[in-house]
């Protein structure tokens, strides 16, 4: 019987829980009797050999118990329970127990994934990658808690970053694919430790594929034609695999081109992504993704009904490649009966169970489980924590992720001697603020601290948030709105007669209409906690982060408050999401014409104390930036990338009462603050960058550390420069660096130094396949410094559209003043390919190419070319059956599923199309033939025009109804007058699907 599940990710906030001792409940128990030395424990043995020993020894029972995330202890083995998941995005950070969210909190958080690419240093973040294992495996290393931290991390996640606007942009590393791939390879290479037969731990690739929209995540059918899909979104994960950076992926929740990615055929053994190495995957799906393919429709932004039911579902999942269902959380009862179920149905053979279970057990293997030491690193304890050397590497790693954005007459570095009086304002000054994939810090340098140890006893180091304070008295009692002054606060009710120190609350504005407030009393936000608004939490956190607030302003000049915790955004949220006042005075939701009316009182103004705390200063720091809760995160993209209009404010009021203003722009994504480039001196922009938050920005702000951070990525002047979110077609509509054509407001790979290099002429040699640019670079600075040397080429002529200009090798150089050093950047001959749509494969065009030297992708210094002799596309032979998905140029077409399992076609409505560019029709054709589906019923068409949509009509072919989208029929259709070369234009005339044509004579 098909099993049931309800439906949906994270149905109820993740609680943190304590430690308990789990041997009993995943049944740690040793065999009472000894038995003879099989060979799955022997370590001399091959993998192979041992991985077939022990999958020959499972019962069919066991095997299908070990395709759920929590695979169950099997005693009589004596094998341990083993779970999949600790979440690692830069530094372990946390892992779930259940529906449970339990946080590290005693290691070493990094940077965000995106300030780790920001170092351009592979070799550095290799480092960050290993201390990250070997801390996974200190909090694995005790029998209580080792079921809690599993040892496959689900990290790095390489999704590439087309729109800055992407709420999970904090957690990707950039918008080109040879820098992800280099940052990732290296940060996964690290997690695996150096031995080459063992693995330190089991780093799982996020999220495949083209995972990058949190607005309808799991509904969104992205659309990749095939070059898009084969030239951007699949090497975001293909070079890092083909390296063995990661031991797997994680299916994501989207569909592409009509297909779940839960059932991406891709994933499946002899598809695309298990051929780019010999090494088994591991491949796992995303937390509840099985729920979404078969759900019960209850929530059609989370239900896709690509099946009728579970046991289908689940059948499609693991055929497709997905070898652990992350399900029920710790009910694999569900997954079991199902897959049980498919395999007494036909659905499923033995054979697919032992595939998935195969590849489970080759990571299990490498990771030393079953050896009777443990392994080489099955000694690891929690010494291994928060070490002094993770956290001198975290520093410099911090430090080395600063970007200096603009160093107008040479403000930075700031002079330590003269900086007597330091202002550090704005709305990050004094905090460090973890995100939803961050660990618990065991201590936090803020920027005010780091500053102050920085400058010592001699220096006066003054720190001002420059929140307004306010206080909101309800217009109808004259009362106040009211909190509590300890530790855990209050309800908020409307009690205080005149405005006390818990009825004073700290406003920050993070934009787009949202503040938070902080108590005055006991410093800590309001929040709701799904009864009651408490003035309780140290910083906005949680899966729906409840501690957002709208003020809005009503026509008398008094407010209304909205409530705008992210659940409000859920379907099952009531629209009352308004603050009103109960009888008894507490503050409750409601809807906006029952929403209480309160009075603003501004009892600090926070750009006069910033202006105040500037204005007798000899430098001034401003920290500018986001909450990492607040601003966009996992299920949350950001509605425009504008600074704050009211951090925008506080600026103002620096730089007016102090130009010797600094501003440090913390956050996690491109942010448009073109006024602040013209007219601020000095700008340095940082990830929220972990614990060693302010000693880094005190080494980079006066000078021991020289800024070396490049940005990852194209820095837009205004949200009008930017597509729809969903358009993923970064070819057509221009995006990113690589077809961008408008004049950024930092283009990709820009980043200041302290000193000044100077680019020599390069040399260029090539091996066979190889290509190296040799370019001598000279320190003509007066201080140390490093550059980021940048390798692009561009290639002159080609069949199609081709980028600008394409990164393809970069390095990090050191130099001293007056010294010379010389970088030597190479690449593949290979990597110069393209997808030819006309024969479905990867090609290098015969072409000169232009070799583009520079230090970002605006600042090219050197160039020189080479000629290349690869392939001159033909010209199409449109009689071989052509897959209509192999297209040149569309309008108003959709990819979808040919069918369930694997293929693409082209579904058309009224006036879309495709062409085919440069068509070879001397043959003088006289008939098309098609193999089309249409669900509806009734006829349409498909014209065949030749030169455009609206030319010459060559033919029509008549469209049946086929009775259902995945029954295909082939039709055939005269056609005259067309001849020579030709781009071929097929016009919709209605809802149709198209899987292939061919021309006949």
């Amino acid at each position: 019987m098909a099993s049931t599940r309800s439906p949906g990710r994270f149905r109820r906030p993740l609680i943190p829980i304590l430690s308990v001792a789990l041997a009993a409940s995943v049944g740690l128990a040793t065999p009472a009797t000894a038995r003879e030395t099989p060979p799955f424990r022997n370590p001399a043995l091959s993998l192979d050999a041992r991985v077939a020993d022990l999958l020959g020894r499972l019962t069919l029972d066991e095997k299908i118990s070990l395709l759920h995330q929590y695979q169950p202890a099997i005693p009589r083995l004596d094998i341990k329970a083993f779970k999949t998941g600790t979440e690692a995005v830069h530094g372990v950070a946390w892992t779930s127990w259940g529906d449970q969210k339990i946080d590290a909190d005693k290691g070493t958080v990094f940077p965000q994934a995106v300030g780790l690419a920001s170092t351009w240093d592979p070799a550095l973040i290799r480092q960050v990658g290993k201390t990250t294992g070997v801390e996974a495996r200190g909090y694995h290393s005790t029998n209580d808690e080792r079921m809690y931290w599993g040892l496959n991390l689900w990290a790095p996640v390489t999704n590439l970053l087309r729109d800055p606007r992407w709420g999970r942009n904090e957690e990707g590393y950039s918008e080109d694919t040879t820098l992800t791939a280099a940052i990732a390879n290296a940060y996964g290479k690290g997690a695996q430790g150096d031995d080459p037969k063992y693995l330190l731990t089991a780093p799982t690739l996020k999220h495949y594929l083209a995972n990058n929209n949190e607005t309808l995540r799991s509904t969104t059918d992205v659309q990749l034609r095939e070059r898009v899909l084969n030239e951007y979104d699949r090497q975001a994960f293909k070079p890092i695999i083909a390296a063995d950076g990661a031991t797997g992926v994680m299916s994501a929740y989207n569909l592409v081109n009509g297909r779940p990615n839960a059932v991406n055929p891709d994933l499946a053994v002899g598809g695309p992504l298990r051929s780019w190495t010999k090494r088994d995957l591991f491949n796992v799906t995303d937390a509840g993704l099985p729920d979404s393919l078969a759900g019960s429709g209850t929530d059609p932004r989370w239900n896709t009904n690509y099946y009728p039911d579970f046991t289908q579902g689940d059948a499609a999942i693991l055929k497709a490649g997905n070898d652990s269902f992350t399900a029920n959380n710790r009910d694999a009862s569900i997954t079991v009966t199902a897959i049980k179920d498919a395999l007494a149905k036909g659905l499923v053979k033995v054979s697919d169970i032992d595939a998935a279970v195969r590849h489970a057990l080759s990571i299990r293997v490498r990771l030393g489980e079953f050896d009777p030491d443990g392994g080489p690193y099955g000694k690891i304890n929690t010494s291994v924590l928060n070490t002094d050397a993770s956290k001198r590497l975290n520093r410099r790693t911090a430090a080395d992720a600063m970007v200096l954005l603009k160093n107008s007459g040479k403000a930075l570095p700031l002079p330590k001697a003269t900086a007597k009086k330091v202002a550090v304002v704005g709305p990050l000054a004094d905090v460090v603020y973890t995100d939803w994939y961050s660990g618990q810090m065991p201590y936090k340098v803020t920027p005010v601290d780091g500053i102050r140890a920085k400058l010592g006893a001699g220096a006066t180091v003054t720190g001002v948030r420059g929140d307004d304070r306010i206080a909101l008295k309800d217009v109808k009692t004259g009362k106040y709105v009211t909190g509590g002054s300890g530790a855990s606060g209050a309800t908020l009710a409307v009690s205080d007669a005149a405005p006390a120190a818990t009825s004073q609350f700290d406003v920050t504005d993070w934009g787009d209409g949202i503040v938070t407030l902080r108590n005055a009393a006991n410093g800590k936000y309001v929040g709701y906690n799904w009864s009651n608004f408490v003035n309780d939490q140290v910083e906005p956190n949680a899966w729906f982060v409840q501690q957002q607030f709208a003020l809005e302003k009503q026509a008398d000049g008094n407010v209304k408050l909205r409530y705008a915790g992210y659940e409000t955004h859920e379907t099952w949220f009531s629209s009352g999401n308004y603050v009103g006042i109960g009888e008894d005075g507490k503050l409750k939701l409601g809807t906006k014409d029952d929403a209480a009316v309160f009075a603003q009182e501004t009892l600090v103004n926070g750009a006069d104390a910033v202006a105040k705390a500037a204005k007798d200063a000899d430098q001034v720091v401003f920290l500018a930036g986001s909450n990492p809760s607040v601003n966009g995160r996992e299920n949350y993209d950001r509605p425009s990338t504008n600074l704050p209009a009211g951090q925008r404010a506080l600026i103002k009021a620096a730089l007016k009462a102090n130009p010797k203003t600094t501003l440090v722009l913390e956050n996690s994504y491109p942010t448009a603050i073109t006024w602040e480039q013209k007219n601020v001196p000095a700008i340095v922009w940082t990830s929220h960058a972990g614990a060693e938050t302010g000693n880094a920005l005190a080494d980079v702000l006066f000078g021991d550390v020289d800024p070396s951070g490049h940005l990852t990525q194209t820095w837009y002047r205004s949200d009008s420069e930017l597509p729809s979110i969903f358009d993923y077609d970064i070819i057509k509509s221009n995006r990113t660096y690589l077809y961008y054509r408008g004049k950024p407001l930092y283009p990709f790979g820009h980043g200041l130094s302290y000193s000044t290099f100077k680019y020599g002429r390069p040399q260029v040699s090539g091996s066979g396949s190889g290509v190296t640019v040799s370019v001598p670079v000279t320190n003509t600075g007066k201080v140390a410094g490093a550059d980021v040397v940048q390798l692009y080429t561009h290639q002159r002529s080609s069949r199609v559209k081709q980028p600008l200009k394409q990164l393809r090798a970069f390095q990090k150089v050191r130099l001293n003043p007056g010294q010379t050093t010389t970088v030597r950047l190479r690449f593949a001959k290979a990597d110069l390919a393209h997808w030819d749509v006309t024969r479905g494969k990867q090609i290098v065009e015969s072409s000169t190419y232009d070799l583009l030297v520079g230090a970002s992708a605006g600042d090219i210094r050197q160039r020189a070319s080479i000629k290349v002799t690869g392939e001159r596309v033909p010209a199409r032979d449109l009689s071989k059956p052509t897959p209509a998905a192999n297209f040149d140029d569309y309008s108003g077409v959709k990819l979808v599923d040919e069918s369930k399992v694997n293929g693409t076609a082209v579904g058309g409505k009224e006036g879309a199309w495709i062409s085919f560019a440069d068509a070879d029709l001397r043959s003088g054709p006289s008939g098309i033939k098609a193999r089309v589906a249409k669900a509806s019923a009734g006829t349409t068409t498909i014209q065949v025009r030749a030169g455009g949509p609206r030319g010459r009509l060559a033919g029509t072919l008549t469209v049946p109804s086929t009775g259902n989208k995945y029954t295909y029929q082939d039709i055939t259709g005269q056609i005259s007058r067309i001849s020579g070369r030709q781009d071929v234009y097929l016009v919709f005339g209605g809802d149709v699907r198209l899987s292939s044509f061919s021309f006949t004579s």
